[in-house]
């Protein structure tokens, strides 16, 4: 293929990169982005496999690797479950970070451009290698420990280190140093000591910054981890003068940003303070009521499956509000098998979907889409909260802090100030969960004792499967 020829394939693979993106920020577009993607993605990797930089001895190699890669991508699609998705996600930002680490040591070593680099131009060269490198390893380290947080395997409670913002100071000062002792090594043995001491120094900030986060600020995470992984991206086309990587990495780079951006003002967090440190905690304590006094400020009411049938038949509005409680039970089918029966009893049912619900941005979006809930009766928070006051029933699904009155109610709690699903202005809410404890943050939440608010307890599919029973009865 020719030079030409690869660049025209190049900007269209770009161009359909572009629609995938416009694709996906709609849930009825997302299939036809994702469409549009997967050919671009293959327009790109084709144009560069056949293209004028790679030989003739060296395509085999990349073939075979290319089928690797491809059948562990097959398999994951197939085994990982949809509440899974969340650290999928993570596992694939810290394979970017470390194709970024692995490309820039591969680019720094290769006889081939050494040679033909010198002065300015080599300065450059060995200034975007140090930089992808740096970037690719605070992405993979910090995937990783977001992959086991996300996965329980690491608890949800930040770690803040006495002293910790000092620590990621001095870290920062001995890798400016290392990359300006970097810059004038006069051999590659002796540049290569400076790569390895930044890598380690940024391995281990990514360990440090992730681990300071909380499990409330997650979903945070997981988009910054992606805006991350983008930005590495791009640095890899810069390492290899690939234009097409530089653009598409430039473009999930931003994009991960400006949705780290709007999750932060869903939760009236500053990008900063997640940070230098989130809150949250990976298991929940016991929760109670609002107020600095520790005892309840009013009942808890328990109701059953068979209750909760009769007040979802007789009511004429329905408000349902997914969590993460649902993604684990696989609760899903059934809500969409209750949605439809009340539907087609005349019931106006609709979906609540607060921005950080579940462990990642849209998670609960494309729950919902795999039972095949109409997108049009699934809306946003800011959608729906002015229409809770006419509702006759708003039920809970294994949320927690997305529901919770104190953001409004308590200027001392962690989440005050933080938008949430106004469900307890409903005439009746129903909150499903195992227990009294807490969400993800580890915050108490005084809806379980308002008095229009009841509690059904146990495991969201059998409780839900319960409720059907009782409609269909």
């Amino acid at each position: 293929m020719s030079e030409s020829l690869a660049t025209v394939s190049y900007i269209g693979a770009t161009i359909l990169f572009i629609l995938c993106l416009g694709g996906l920020s709609n849930a009825e577009t997302s299939r036809r982005g994702n469409l549009y993607g997967v050919i671009g993605m293959t327009i790109a990797v084709l144009a560069t496999v056949f293209g004028p930089h790679v030989t003739a001895a060296g395509i085999p190699w990349i073939v075979g690797a290319i089928v690797v890669g491809a059948s562990v991508g097959l398999y994951l699609a197939r085994a990982v479950q949809m509440t899974q998705m969340p650290e999928l996600v993570a596992f694939m930002h810290s394979m970017v970070g470390l194709a970024a680490m692995l490309v820039g040591f591969a680019n720094y070593i290769d006889p081939g451009a050494a040679a033909h680099a010198s002065g300015a131009e080599k300065a450059i060269h060995e200034m975007e290698i140090y930089i992808g490198i740096l970037i690719g390893a605070v992405t993979f380290s910090g995937s990783v420990i977001a992959f086991g947080k996300l996965s329980g395997k690491i608890g949800g409670k930040p770690l803040l280190l006495p002293g910790r913002h000092f620590l990621n100071l001095a870290g920062l000062l001995v890798v400016i140093y290392f990359g300006r002792e970097f810059l004038n090594a006069p051999s590659v043995n002796v540049g290569m000591t400076s790569l390895i001491v930044m890598t380690v120094i940024a391995l281990l900030f990514g360990i440090h910054m992730v681990m300071a986060i909380g499990g409330a600020d997650m979903p945070v995470v997981v988009s910054m981890l992606n805006s991350y992984s983008g930005w590495a991206a791009a640095a890899t086309g810069f390492m290899l003068s690939n234009d097409l990587l530089i653009v598409v990495g430039a473009l999930v780079g931003s994009s991960g940003a400006i949705l780290s951006y709007i999750m932060c003002r869903a939760m009236n967090r500053n990008f900063f303070s997640v940070i230098a440190g989130g809150f949250g905690t990976g298991g929940g304590a016991p929760a109670a009521a609002a107020g600095a006094s520790s005892e309840p400020a009013g009942e808890v009411v328990p109701v059953g499956a068979v209750e909760t049938a009769e007040m979802l038949r007789e009511a004429k509005n329905v408000i349902i509000v997914p969590g993460y409680g649902m993604a684990v039970a696989q609760a899903q089918h059934t809500v969409f098998e209750i949605t439809k029966f009340l539907r087609e009893k005349g019931v106006n049912v609709r979906f609540g979907i607060h921005p950080v619900a579940g462990r990642m941005p849209g998670h609960m979006n494309v729950l919902l889409a795999e039972a095949k809930v109409p997108y049009d009766i699934v809306f946003e928070m800011d959608e729906l909260n002015e229409d809770f006051p006419s509702t006759d029933v708003a039920m809970v699904i294994g949320a927690n802090d997305i529901v919770n009155p104190a953001a409004q109610d308590d200027p001392t709690s962690p989440i005050a100030g933080m938008p949430v699903l106004e469900v307890w202005k409903a005439k009746t809410s129903i909150v499903m969960k195992r227990s009294m404890a807490s969400g993800y943050a580890g915050v108490d939440n005084p809806l379980f004792y308002k008095e229009n608010n009841r509690m059904l307890f146990g495991d969201a599919k059998k409780m839900l499967d319960e409720v059907l029973t009782a409609l269909r009865a």
